[in-house]
């Protein structure tokens, strides 16, 4: 070897050293920078004309597991996810109150029966009974406002997926000027260690927010997807493109698009792919899983508890009357027509009775008598017919109104005690809301209506309904549009034909509510009414109100104990009407609170809620919180689980990829020596040369 190859290779030894001492250097320097991945030069041996000759320095290479990565992507999603859920179902349960708070739902719900009892005692007084209307309206205050909250929280949802998904724009834009960053610095074989990192932060704070799947390409780029296979970026630019996210509480929000965009962000045409359910994970995807499932669950079993609370209620109020009777019972509206089949089964006793109680006249109308071919008008004609004036009975805008002729006399309704009347399950008075307790703009009980029954919706009026599955995808649309003369079995059936029939079937059930029975594959998938124009012959009741196919129809938002009732608790129907009593004799009087015992026995009795769940109201009230305790403690405790994962795959991460001190300051010491021994062998060849140079000139 020459003397000139002896320095060359001395002189490369030297230049390998100090680019490794940079290197060193440099990590010692971002060793509690995050995402940092250390460097580490390349060093081949340099070969000339088959020999070897020094050291060939590459750029500094990022130390990185890409599986190690990836994971850490994998669990930043499962993290996003079940931190959105666990912070809003906590936000929820600290809605409802701690289990036994006085406060809280099932507190209420037992003070109702509480008072119940206290009016049935011998001291029972007005002052009972106002504390029985009070618990009561305060039982409403609290589901309203329960209702209310729930809304608050889909409206604070609505606004995070808004501002979701342009964190994500802004991280895809991000990601896409870095792609280009790194492709170029790696095209002219310069390192691009730092824009790597940069690149590998925002994908991770992206991965918290979708989950996705990361592939990088041979120039460096890197190719993100969806979990569900979906492209956000590759070659060209993609942006998520929602018309929503306004912090405005919708019933049926739309799919989160997915656009090409320009370099500045700017969108253009439609990759035709969508972001539409919680599966693409993440943040996003707890979020939609909150706004499209949990929250509207919560919503509807609220509203079930409120229907049942009201029926429960009204059935015992119904039943009786006040004393004196009132001169006018006016009803809710229904729904019905004169023309509409009567349905009803049994006998009811409609009685006009004095200032004093004493029975002025009487008729009882035998349902079963009129024929199944009755309509609501021959009842009320019957009842006319055999109050012979005293009082009458009308039926206009789907409200029965029954009305005392003389000055100082009063009407009241009592069910046959043997053949007690019913529709859908449900007393003649009750049914129309004669005498409520709980009152709404109509009435708050099953229509009662069968297949048979025209449905009485103009043309160009619909109803539109959304099918979702367990985890809140949508599975199905549709849009029924009821044909003018059509019965509600036409309407059935259109829906069982359509796109939501192949998922499930739906029905009138034995009370006229529609339910839907899903396919065994989805046994909890569910529909709801996302939009109705409808309006049953001019009646105002919508197909949403009478069908009862969720809580959500239940009138819940204006509902309240009637306002006589709550201005004076003597309005409130604790007696019970003697049916057999003769003319001139005492059919009612003071005293008579046997309507508390019935509300106390009401109260305690279970109740067809619909969609299978029949409980008492104490008992429902109690699985609601539970219900919502239950899912706030999985969700914390999911969050527990997956915060542990994703900080366990960070450190094996930053185990492999990140700066060790102790490792990087014995590589200086190496470094130092081999750039001495590299001088050492330079300052020998260049003595030597010296020598040999003394040699000739001598």
């Amino acid at each position: 070897m020459s003397l000139s190859d002896i320095l060359g290779s001395a002189l490369s030894g030297m230049n390998a050293a100090q680019a490794g001492l940079r290197s060193a250097s440099n990590n010692i320097a971002n060793v509690n920078t995050p995402g940092y991945a250390r460097e580490r030069v390349s060093l081949q041996a340099g070969v000339t004309a088959g020999r070897v000759s020094g050291v060939l320095v590459g750029e500094p290479e990022r130390v990185a597991d890409r599986f190690l990565e990836a994971n850490v992507y994998r669990r930043s999603g499962d993290w996003g996810r079940a931190d959105a859920v666990a912070t809003y179902l906590d936000r929820l349960q600290t809605m409802l109150g701690a289990p036994g708070a006085d406060g809280g739902l099932p507190a209420r719900i037992d003070a109702i029966g509480a008072a119940a009892v206290a009016m049935t005692g011998s001291v029972a007084g007005e002052q009972t009974v106002r504390s029985f209307v009070t618990n009561v309206q305060d039982a409403l205050n609290g589901l309203q406002q329960l209702d209310r909250d729930v809304t608050a929280l889909r409206t604070d949802v609505e606004g995070e997926v808004g501002f979701a998904v342009q964190s994500i724009n802004d991280l895809l834009r991000r990601i896409d000027t870095l792609n280009e960053s790194v492709a170029r610095q790696s095209a002219m074989g310069r390192a691009s260690g730092g824009a790597t990192d940069l690149r590998m932060t925002a994908v991770e704070e992206l991965s918290g927010y979708l989950k996705i799947n990361v592939r990088e390409g041979t120039d460096g780029r890197l190719t993100i997807e969806t979990a569900g296979g979906v492209t956000l970026l590759d070659n060209r630019l993609r942006q998520l493109s929602y018309p929503a996210g306004t912090g405005v509480s919708q019933p049926l929000y739309p799919p989160i698009g997915i656009r090409f965009a320009a370099d500045d962000g700017s969108l253009g045409a439609a990759t035709g792919e969508q972001l539409d359910s919680p599966a693409v994970g993440g943040k996003l995807g707890g979020l939609l899983e909150l706004r499209d499932r949990l929250l509207p669950d919560f919503g509807e079993r609220l509203g079930t508890l409120f229907g049942g609370l009201a029926e429960s209620l009204n059935a015992v109020s119904n039943a009786g009357t006040t004393v004196p009777a009132p001169p006018r019972l006016e009803g809710g509206t229904t729904g019905l027509s004169t023309a509409d089949r009567l349905g009803f089964t049994g006998r009811v006793t409609v009685a006009v009775l004095g200032a004093n109680g004493t029975l002025a006249a009487r008729t009882t109308i035998d349902f079963d008598a009129l024929g199944a071919g009755a309509t609501l008008g021959d009842a009320v004609a019957a009842i006319n017919a055999g109050l012979g004036g005293a009082a009458t009975a009308s039926f206009n805008n789907g409200r029965l109104i029954l009305a005392a002729t003389a000055p100082g006399s009063g009407v009241a309704v009592a069910q046959d005690p043997m053949a007690p009347s019913a529709r859908a399950g449900i007393g003649f008075a009750h049914y129309f809301g004669l005498n409520d307790l709980v009152a709404g703009p109509g009435t708050m009980t099953p229509s009662g209506f069968t297949s048979g029954d025209p449905h009485g919706f103009p043309a160009g009026q619909s109803v539109h309904f959304a099918l979702r599955d367990p985890a809140g995808r949508l599975l199905g649309e549709q849009t029924l549009v009821p044909a003018a003369g059509g019965t509600f079995g036409d309407l059935v059936a259109s829906l069982n034909a359509g796109p939501m029939g192949s998922f499930g079937s739906f029905a009138l059930d034995g009370r006229g509510r529609l339910a839907f029975t899903p396919a065994a594959a989805i046994p909890t998938a569910a529909v709801s009414i996302t939009s109705d124009s409808t309006d049953r012959m001019g009646t105002g009741r919508s197909f949403f109100s009478l069908m009862g196919l969720s809580g959500e129809s239940s009138g819940l938002d204006s509902a309240a104990v009637r306002a006589d009732i709550l201005a004076s608790a003597q309005r409130l129907p604790l007696a019970r009407l003697k049916t057999d009593a003769l003319p001139g004799e005492r059919a009612i009087g003071a005293g008579d609170n046997r309507g508390a015992t019935a509300f106390v026995d009401q109260l305690r009795t279970a109740v067809d809620l619909g969609r299978g769940r029949v409980a008492s109201m104490e008992s429902f009230a109690s699985q609601v919180l539970g219900r919502a305790g239950m899912d706030a403690a999985e969700a914390a405790n999911r969050l527990t689980d997956m915060d542990a994962r994703r900080s366990e795959a960070i450190h094996r991460r930053d185990s492999y990829s990140g700066v060790n001190m102790d490792q990087e300051l014995a590589q200086l010491m190496v470094l130092q020596n081999s750039y001495s021994a590299a001088a050492r062998v330079m300052s020998t060849a260049s003595q030597m040369y010296d020598t040999l140079l003394g040699m000739v000139q001598s």
